[in-house]
């Protein structure tokens, strides 16, 4: 191993720092720590886990070093002590990089008493105490707390400190803020009252959220300014969720944040291991080579019952960790409170990053390869409430898992920032239910189409513009062959769709005659020339239960498919069959939409994993190489954390098509560091896997 020193020498100090900041260590202080934690400890933390950078409470709510800011309170334990100094003096003297961390969505009450116009207003207009601790008081975001105090603590920290960046956590606000800096500023910049729904048809709610949006994005600009015009080659990086790319000026963020944090800490309620990896996809949906790093806790992520100075199953950390890693996130652990009670965390984090050590060259040097794309529906979620994201992300949630179950590698794509270029990356692109789309946004998936791609679109996508006012035709019905007839309707109970003739859409489901349909349907006609493989069974009631028949024949098409005469083809279904799936996990709604995106696809896939296992996949190409990523995701707990232990699967086979000019290949496994025998046939390499513990990576070398 080299050592940390050796790696980022190149980059210290300088503006590219962060090229070679891949694995971090995040010390979240508790107030008392100043007098209680031991920091060599935590210097050898730095050692065992292998990191080369490290992220360290700095201030905001609370000041770990001796602050000359008026009003930003230092921590009554810290004495004539300096403990953020210490930490970064010592990750210094490793050779690592070293950011601070600052939390302004709080403040003391003698900042409140003597600046009560930096507290937040709830819509009744009562000063926001914070919700965990009535003591404190929760900051407004979007005014003079962030524009013009935090700019002082920002500034005090790049001038006094040896750093290479300032982060900041908890920096976007808590909601709505009623206070009567937002409310002048709002209306003005709008002309509308601040909304009291986060109904997307409000109006006042769609403005808000743009002036949010606005606001956030040039904070972010401002703390960067103040942090470079200081020292020239650091930055401001702020937090953000897996969806925030949806929240500020892309443009603005390109220029101004070289790498993207995800918090996206670990799992609750039913969350899949997956989700670490779609991180990843997200990031990259956007901005595809831009470093992106997820933020991974020690402890349990519940957001009822919270244990924030716990340890969680090392194999739960350790997964997390592993899962995004192998969808190219960088890793960074983060631990709440300095003192260490608890120790069992470290050795999980240590392997998770060793891992990573490990596939690192593996990674650097190649790029993500699929021929299948998720359409990242931005246009769409950025009109919800960040509260409902989930809910309005359950279609899209349900075809990641039936083509994760189907051993499948794929993408996003981001409808805000897709191109066409971007687009031609791909064969098939899925839209689960981007209702809303543009008339330009539809044009340039028209024009791919033309050039040969194949769409796969359900839900309502396409029923309404950018601004949420639904369309009197669908945005994509000449493309798909469909023309809409009767607006979605649901939530719908007892729904069928009957199976219609021998199309490769409607095959593998054992003899059926029809299965579940969906909760919410939309009415469609089919043009000439087209396929309909499933047909709507016209609606009957669920009770009395001796009335629980059909009453009319099906004939209205429930799913269109259609070659575009273009080399591509189109798959339409009209209902919520990824929501549908994804909250009831019905073994027949995966195989529609797997045998959806396998006829889109046309020819076999270029890579997939065959098996009795449930692997979440990745695809990576550089310069004659193929990188199969694989974590093993077979566990009783993958939907519901914590992992408790790892299910080794064996009888796992790698499927790879042949690229052009290629007569054969060579593979060797990455983490078992082993070489495995490849056989070829028909166009096609075939892997046989032995037993893969939690991940391995497949490296082709092609001849």
């Amino acid at each position: 191993m080299r050592d940390v020193r050796e790696m980022t020498s190149p980059t210290l100090r300088q503006p590219d720092w962060y090229r070679t900041a891949t694995r971090w260590t995040q010390l979240t202080l508790a107030e008392d720590d100043p007098i209680k934690f031991n920091p060599a400890e935590w210097i050898d933390i730095f050692r065992r886990t292998r990191s080369n950078a490290t992220c360290l409470s700095a201030g905001g709510y609370v000041a770990y070093y001796p602050s000359k800011v008026p009003l930003h309170y230092v921590s009554k334990f810290i004495g004539d002590n300096d403990p953020f100094g210490e930490l970064v003096n010592g990750a210094r003297e490793l050779g690592m990089h070293v950011m601070a961390r600052v939390d302004p969505h709080a403040i003391h009450q003698d900042a409140a008493d003597a600046h009560p116009e930096w507290i937040a207003v709830d819509a009744e207009g009562n000063p926001r105490r914070h919700w965990a601790f009535p003591e404190a008081w929760v900051t407004c975001a979007y005014g003079d707390y962030n524009a013009k105090f935090m700019p002082e603590v920002v500034k005090e920290l790049v001038r006094n400190y040896d750093i290479d960046a300032v982060f900041a956590n908890r920096w976007q606000g808590h909601g709505i803020c009623y206070c009567d800096s937002c409310k002048s500023r709002f209306h003005a910049a709008t002309g509308l009252d601040l909304p009291r729904t986060t109904s997307t048809e409000d109006p006042a709610w769609r403005a808000w959220s743009a002036w949010r949006r606005d606001v956030l994005t040039r904070m972010v600009v401002a703390w960067d300014n103040d942090v470079r015009a200081i020292r020239p080659h650091a930055s401001f990086i702020p937090n953000m969720g897996g969806a925030s790319l949806m929240e500020f000026d892309l443009e603005l963020i390109e220029k101004h944040c070289p790498f993207l944090v995800v918090d996206h800490q670990g799992r609750h309620g039913s969350v899949p291991v997956w989700t670490a990896g779609r991180n990843a996809k997200r990031m990259r949906a956007t901005f595809r080579d831009r470093p992106a790093i997820l933020i991974t806790s020690v402890g349990p992520e519940e957001p009822v019952h919270r244990w924030k100075d716990s340890v969680n199953s090392g194999a739960e950390t350790e997964a997390w960790i592993t899962d995004g890693a192998m969808h190219g996130m960088l890793p960074w652990f983060t631990k709440f409170n300095g003192v260490v009670p608890d120790p069992r965390w470290i050795e999980p984090v240590a392997r998770g990053f060793a891992l990573h050590e490990r596939i690192e060259p593996a990674l650097a040097s190649t790029q993500p390869a699929t021929e299948i794309a998720i359409l990242d529906a931005t246009t769409t979620l950025r009109r919800r409430d960040w509260n409902d994201r989930q809910g309005a992300e359950a279609d899209e949630l349900g075809f990641y898992h039936a083509l994760v179950e189907a051993g499948l590698p794929f993408e996003f794509v981001s409808d805000h920032a897709m191109t066409p270029d971007m687009l031609d990356r791909f064969r098939v692109l899925i839209l689960p239910n981007a209702t809303c789309l543009s008339d330009d946004q539809c044009a340039m998936l028209r024009d791919w189409t033309t050039r040969g791609g194949s769409l796969v679109v359900a839900g309502e996508s396409a029923t309404c513009d950018e601004h949420g006012v639904p369309r009197s035709e669908l945005g994509l019905g000449d493309v798909l062959g469909t023309t809409m007839t009767a607006a979605a309707r649901g939530p719908l109970k007892n729904t069928y769709v009957a199976l219609n003739g021998d199309h490769p859409v409607a095959m593998g489901f054992g003899g059926a005659a029809r299965i579940i349909g969906g909760t919410r349907t939309m009415a469609v006609t089919a043009e000439a020339g087209t396929d309909a493989p499933f047909l709507y069974i016209p609606d009957f009631p669920d009770l009395p239960m001796e009335e629980v028949y059909p009453r009319a024949a099906p004939v209205t098409p429930a799913v269109v498919a259609r070659d575009t005469g273009a080399g591509g083809r189109t798959v339409h279904i009209p209902w919520n069959v990824g929501a549908t799936f994804w909250e009831v996990l019905t073994e027949d709604h995966q195989r529609l939409i797997e045998n959806a995106v396998r006829w889109a696809l046309g020819n076999a896939p270029s890579v997939e994993v065959l098996g009795d296992a449930v692997l979440d996949v990745a695809a990576r190409e550089g310069d004659g190489v193929t990188l199969v990523m694989l974590t093993n995701l077979t566990n009783p707990m993958m939907m519901k954390g914590p992992i408790r232990r790892v299910y080794p699967v064996s009888g796992q086979r790698v499927r790879a098509t042949l690229p052009a000019g290629r007569s054969g290949a060579t593979a060797r496994l990455l983490v078992a560091d082993t070489e495995v025998d490849v056989s070829v046939q028909d166009s096609m390499v075939e892997i046989q896997l032995p037993e893969i513990a939690l991940a391995e990576v497949v490296r082709i070398d092609w001849y």
